[in-house]
């Protein structure tokens, strides 16, 4: 049965939601098309071999001009979870503490609906919002054998769930926060904080030696850091993740059950 709370925050974020997911189709093809120019440039190798770091920051490591090398420096290791992850903070910092804040959260919370139920439905928006991304994406990445951009399916399918999970996990962290809080701002600004850290622990860890036991504190490792493209498509990681997003989430109704709506 279609839920009124999923389809009102839906209807809401429609602009924004054909925005990412037309740009993200956009910027995919511009990359797959690209890969013939750049396959057989070997200076791109060279940078990675010679300024390890650098290119770790970047999510850039191993062979770039490979079609998986190629994908996940310009791809999955850096611009599709950020672009997913500003979808799903985004929107787990508004739709609770942000309609909150714009005094509009108490219409909703004036359903005959519980607290619960509500929240489980703003989290179904929020899976709603990242699955067009994803699915324009990997048409796009799937439309790149025309390019000689060819992965294995299985493996893409791995890194696409991988990341889906990733950008669930910091939206329900996001909406945890902001149950908590009441305040958008500090919603966005931890689930962000602790993201961006979360990053540079994965994409730094395999050059920097100190760093090596860390990633395993990354969700990003889990998702995407483990060279999951190449590799393929890891079960126990994949319920780390998700294990991760339901704990969050369960707390996130929690605090949202003893919120005080304005």
């Amino acid at each position: 049965m279609r839920t009124d709370v999923t389809g009102l925050d839906l209807l809401l974020r429609r602009r924004s939601l054909i925005g990412y997911a037309i740009g993200m189709g956009l910027y995919t093809l511009v990359i797959v098309a690209l890969y013939p120019s750049f396959k057989n440039a070997d200076n791109l190798d060279s940078f990675a071999q010679d300024s390890q770091t650098m290119a770790a920051l970047f999510g850039i490591s191993g062979d770039i001009t490979s079609p998986v090398g190629w994908l996940n420096a310009n791809l999955y290791n850096n611009f599709l979870p950020v672009i997913m992850l500003l979808l799903t903070i985004g929107y787990g910092a508004s739709c609770i503490a942000g309609q909150d804040e714009d005094e509009a959260l108490g219409v909703v919370a004036a359903l005959p609906l519980s607290r619960r139920r509500i929240g489980l439905e703003k989290f179904a928006a929020m899976i709603a919002l990242t699955i067009p991304v994803m699915v324009v994406t990997t048409v796009c990445v799937l439309i790149g054998r025309a390019f000689d951009v060819i992965v294995d399916f299985g493996n893409l399918m791995g890194v696409t769930i991988g990341t889906l999970l990733l950008a669930l996990l910091f939206g329900a962290l996001a909406m945890l926060v902001g149950a908590s809080t009441g305040s958008r701002g500090t919603a966005l600004g931890v689930a962000t904080s602790i993201a961006a850290a979360s990053y540079l622990i994965n994409s730094l860890a395999p050059v920097v030696e100190w760093l090596e036991p860390a990633k395993y504190v990354s969700p990003f490792f889990y998702a995407i850091g483990d060279n999951q493209l190449q590799t393929g498509f890891v079960l126990g990681w994949a319920l780390i993740l998700l294990a991760a997003v339901v704990l969050l989430l369960t707390a996130a109704l929690a605090a949202f059950d003893r919120l005080d709506i304005h």
